[in-house]
Parts: structure tokens; C-alpha cells; sequence
């Protein structure tokens, strides 16, 4: 089972009675479900219906849905005004009366004003062709969904590539030769020897207390064990079929955190930087975290 993202795009196309329409979907990052409906004047009738079918389908993401409708021309009703033509003649025969003026032609009488009248359907939507629409919105979100399971296929691939990469630099500080018992002695004895030749007055063996405090306070182990939790956590969230985007986004943070400390513990340059590699592939694995639903 792969992840879905929370971004893509679809189109549907219908017609039914002489109305053709279609509808576009866009989806991007949203931190809940923000659903924009945008309808021509007279359908919003589909509103609600439009919104409850999102819902259905989306657990995150903020999508804009539009509709666009057009009639045939088939719904277009052209006729005369048979009283405003009556009143009309009436005027002409006056004035050819007064004028002795020739008599009008037709296409003449047709241009005037209020003589033809060219009426279009009110754009109110009858039941058939609302549910025609709403069928085929259903099959904008269906290739919706289908666009937002590809680019989550995609982004499945990557995050697993960057959980690879934080469990092999993790590893790699584990297996760092800093960590092993006797670089840590060869360590603290060089410190002590150190800082009593530089200051002969000092207590050997207090600095030698103060010296194992310090490598207790640099050791790793802990955040070591917890960042090899996390990624153990991390692939069982890429293979759940449930929204994990929330999950996966608060793991990252934890990733992070760990990094940090284990970055600021850092006493040896490999160790230091591994962490800062470690940090580098938690950003980006964040980056793509927040494409997740």
C-alpha cells in the first residue's frame, strides 16, 4: 500500500438536454479538507451535494472545484413581439402617410428595437441534468483521487529512500571507532594530560571525574536508539492504508530533534559529521512530508 499526495488536478466532461458542461478539480497542501466551490448562477443547488461527495473521498488537502456550463443553442428561443410590431406597422404607415416615404423591408422591421425577442433558458437547472452533473463530478473526483495515488506512489518511493538514508548514517555513528571504550579512554587521558601540563596545580584526579562527566554528557547512545525507533516507526506509516501525513510530519520533527542533539554532542568530526548529514536528509525528508494527505 502506497501513500496518497494531497496535490493534483482532473477534468470531467458532460452533457444531457442540450446543456454541455465540465468540471475541473485542483488540489494542493492544506493542513485539513478546504473545499472552494465555485458554480455558474442557478446551480447551487449542487453545492451541498458537491462538498458531502469531497468529503467522502478527501481527508486533507484544499481543493477548488469548478464548474463551467454552457447551452446549445438548441435552448435559445427567437420570436417576434407580435403587439411591438403591431404598434410598430401602425408608425410606419403614418409616416408614409405624412412622408409619401417607401414602404420598410423586413429585416429593417426585425432590427428594431423590442420587435424580436431572442430568450435563453434561465440557467435553473431541472433534476435530470443535476444529477447527469453530479455523476460526472463524481468521476472528476474519482480521476482526482487516481492523480493524488500516482503522485503518492512517487512520493512513497522518495521518503523510503530518505528513511533508508537516515537508518545508514545512523548506523554509520553507531559503528563510528569514536565510540568504542577504548577511544573514549585514549581520549579522556589525552584531556587530562593536557590540562595538567598546562596547569600543573590542577587536581588529576578531579579533571579526571570532569573528564568522564563530559564524555557521559556526549554520548549518543540514546538518541541513537530513539532515531533507529523512529525509522522503524516511519516504515510502518509508509505502508498503512489509512492518511498518515499528520503522523509522518510530527515523526519528522522527532527526526529532527535527535539530529540536533546528537549534532550539538558531536566531540569527534565524523561523528559531527554524520549528524549534519543526518540533518540535511531530515529537511528534505520534511519538505516531502507535507505533500502527504
Amino acid at each position: 500500500m502506497t501513500l496518497n499526495s494531497m496535490t493534483g488536478f482532473a477534468r470531467a466532461d458532460g452533457s444531457h438536454a442540450g446543456v454541455r458542461w465540465y468540471w475541473e478539480v485542483k488540489s494542493v497542501n492544506g493542513r485539513g479538507l478546504d473545499v472552494r466551490v465555485r458554480l455558474p448562477q442557478g446551480h447551487d443547488q449542487l453545492e451541498p451535494k458537491v462538498r458531502e461527495a469531497a468529503a467522502k473521498r478527501f481527508v486533507r488537502g484544499s481543493l477548488t472545484i469548478n464548474l463551467s456550463a454552457q447551452r446549445d443553442n438548441s435552448a435559445i428561443e427567437v420570436r417576434i413581439n407580435e403587439h411591438a410590431l403591431a404598434q410598430v406597422l401602425r408608425a410606419v404607415e403614418e409616416v408614409r402617410r405624412l412622408t409619401g416615404a417607401p414602404p420598410p423591408s423586413a429585416d429593417g422591421l426585425l432590427a428594431l428595437r423590442g420587435v424580436l425577442e431572442v430568450t435563453e433558458a434561465d440557467g435553473a437547472l431541472d433534476s435530470d441534468v443535476a444529477a447527469a452533473m453530479l455523476v460526472s463530478f463524481d468521476a472528476a473526483l474519482d480521476a482526482l483521487m487516481a492523480a493524488r495515488a500516482d503522485e503518492g506512489r512517487r512520493l512513497t518511493a522518495v521518503l523510503s529512500h530518505h528513511i533508508d538514508e537516515i537508518e545508514r548514517l545512523t548506523r554509520l555513528v553507531q559503528a563510528s571507532p569514536s565510540r568504542t571504550p577504548d577511544a573514549i579512554g585514549a581520549r579522556l587521558a589525552d584531556q587530562v594530560a593536557r590540562l595538567t601540563t598546562a596547569s600543573p596545580a590542577l587536581d588529576p584526579a578531579r579533571l579526571h571525574q570532569e573528564a568522564i562527566l563530559l564524555a557521559t554528557r556526549s554520548d549518543v547512545e540514546e538518541e541513537l536508539q530513539r532515531l533507529t525507533a523512529h525509522v522503524a516507526s516511519a516504515r510502518g506509516l509508509l505502508s498503512e492504508s489509512a492518511p498518515a501525513g499528520r503522523k509522518l510530519d510530527f515523526l519528522a520533527q522527532e527526526f529532527n530533534r535527535e539530529a540536533n542533539t546528537l549534532t550539538s554532542k558531536a566531540i569527534d568530526m565524523d561523528v559531527s559529521r554524520s549528524g549534519l548529514a543526518l540533518k540535511t536528509i531530515i529537511d528534505q525528508l520534511r519538505e516531502q512530508v507535507q505533500n502527504i494527505e
